[in-house]
């Protein structure tokens, strides 16, 4: 553990508890009880409000918080793709770590309530094919739950304009697709994005129900027409 991950961990330890043994910090941290002493002379030269003695125990002042973590929207996608990432690597470990972090993350957020970091709707198999343009739109949409409406050239050439529910964005082998709920077919679709001749958000927010969300598509393990 790196020293500055245990320092966050000792402090948030103190803050859960009265006053504070070195010998118990030092179970919980598994670290031994002279590494504690010497966390704790730095976080009291730091000018932490601990309060205090080796052999005595340690008491966090009362009113004492670390300050929320601060992410952009863009930087929480990025998070939530990563620990979705971790999560699927097989790995039973890595995957119960990966959901910690995530819930440390959340509680740690302003307004965790509105802000969520949930699963990332962003599926990628692999990197090197560059993202288009309306990912970042796309993207916008998902996260707030926005209508857009797309003109759109299928395999046969015909053009149509679509207003779509967007759910979830895919980067494969085949480039990069979009799946949605069409509000025209009254089903789920899912989109190449080198076919959209034109992308713009409505302005017009949705509510998935149990029958138009990502769940309930994902349960179909895909769209039943490739478009």
């Amino acid at each position: 553990m790196r020293r500055a991950e245990r320092l966050f961990r000792l402090v948030n330890e103190m803050r859960t508890r009265g006053v504070s043994r070195a010998n118990e910090l030092a179970e919980h941290l598994e670290v031994s009880v002279s590494t504690i002493y010497r966390d704790i002379a730095h976080l009291q030269a730091s000018g932490m409000p601990i309060e205090g003695e080796a052999g005595v125990g340690y008491l966090l002042r009362p009113g004492f918080d670390l300050p929320n973590t601060t992410f952009t929207h863009d930087q929480i996608d990025a998070l939530a793709v990563g620990l979705a990432f971790v999560e699927n690597t097989g790995d039973p470990a890595l995957a119960s770590a990966a959901r910690e972090v995530r819930a440390k993350i959340q509680a740690g957020l302003p307004a965790p309530e509105e802000r969520k970091l949930a699963d990332a709707p962003y599926y990628s198999l692999q990197s090197k094919n560059s993202a288009p343009a309306d990912v970042g739109v796309l993207r916008e949409a998902i996260r707030t739950q926005q209508v857009v409406e797309i003109t759109y050239t299928n395999a046969g050439g015909s053009n149509s304009t679509r207003r779509l529910r967007p759910l979830v964005i895919w980067n494969l082998t085949d480039g990069w697709m979009f799946s949605a709920w069409c509000e025209l077919r009254q089903d789920f679709r899912t989109f190449r994005f080198d076919r959209i001749a034109e992308l713009t958000l409505t302005g017009e927010h949705f509510i998935a129900d149990e029958d138009t969300s990502l769940t309930a598509f994902m349960e179909r393990e895909g769209c039943e027409e490739q478009i």
